[in-house]
């Protein structure tokens, strides 16, 4: 992973930083990460990660 990759946070995250999600782009997709463990990362491609959005925001995975 280049080391001038891009991650952004939620606008929802607050506090010191810990325990948030980021993401960053990738030319085959979207680069995933927790700000705790910056070192693991997840990849995942276009169409699954705007699907994951999309469940997110209709409440799909509230339990």
């Amino acid at each position: 992973m280049s080391t001038d990759t891009k991650w952004q946070k939620s606008s929802f995250s607050t506090g010191g930083g810990e325990q948030c999600v980021e993401i960053a782009a990738h030319p085959t997709g979207v680069l995933i990460r927790e700000s705790d463990e910056p070192g693991v990362t997840a990849r995942a491609s276009h169409a699954p990660f705007a699907a994951l959005i999309t469940g997110v925001k209709a409440g799909r995975f509230d339990r």
